[in-house]
């Protein structure tokens, strides 16, 4: 399985995951994952993190293109892996929504938690209800019926981007889940990409930045 792989170390592997692609082999998608491709290119992380999911440190939708970070050892995956715990990686991406945002620029600090009507989805729920949530947002452009945005997410909720732009009334086109049934644009995909991911890697003190 191909990867395009934008860097790589003795500590970890930095891939551009396309669109399309499930991370970890799961019900309903045994083969053809990031999570095996990257086995067969690096053996060696078999068993890194555990077992079924091996040198993972995060995730990313399927139809969700962009950076993803996986361990090549126990030692920086737990390294990593503590950055994201404790709320030290930055992590950027660029989305395409229906409509306007209420304001340009903005803040989103809503809980997510499990749908109650459709427990495969997530929602927006009262804080003691769900997981604390917070996103911000930049305009980058703006189109007659769409507009384009950089997306900032302090919190890694499921579906946390999806839930929060939909909130705001401007879901990401192509995102037939919480936006839109027929997108207004003909996309086989989620209009997201996470384009921009910053942290302290191994042998090294200021973030390094991956895009």
């Amino acid at each position: 399985i191909p990867l395009d792989i934008i860097f790589e170390n003795d500590d970890l592997i930095a891939v551009n995951k396309p669109a399309g692609m499930v991370v970890h082999p799961a019900l309903g998608h045994p083969t053809g994952t990031l999570v095996q491709a990257v086995l067969g290119y690096a053996p060696e992380i078999e068993g890194v993190g555990g077992v079924k999911r091996p040198g993972l440190v995060h995730r990313l939708d399927q139809d969700t293109s962009g950076v993803i970070l996986l361990a090549k050892n126990d030692r920086a995956h737990q390294f990593l892996q503590d950055q994201f715990r404790d709320r030290q990686v930055d992590k950027e991406y660029l989305a395409l929504v229906e409509g306007r945002p209420p304001t340009p620029n903005g803040r989103v600090e809503v809980a997510i938690g499990r749908d109650p009507k459709y427990r495969q989805r997530m929602a927006p729920v009262l804080e003691r209800d769900g997981k604390q949530a917070i996103s911000e947002y930049f305009t980058m452009g703006e189109f007659p019926k769409h507009t384009y945005l950089r997306v900032k997410i302090m919190t890694g909720r499921t579906h946390q981007i999806r839930v929060h732009l939909n909130y705001l009334g401007c879901p990401v086109v192509g995102d037939t889940i919480y936006g839109r049934k027929n997108p207004s644009i003909p996309v086989e995909r989620q209009f997201l990409h996470a384009f921009r991911l910053s942290i302290v890697i191994p042998g090294e003190e200021a973030k390094h930045y991956f895009e």
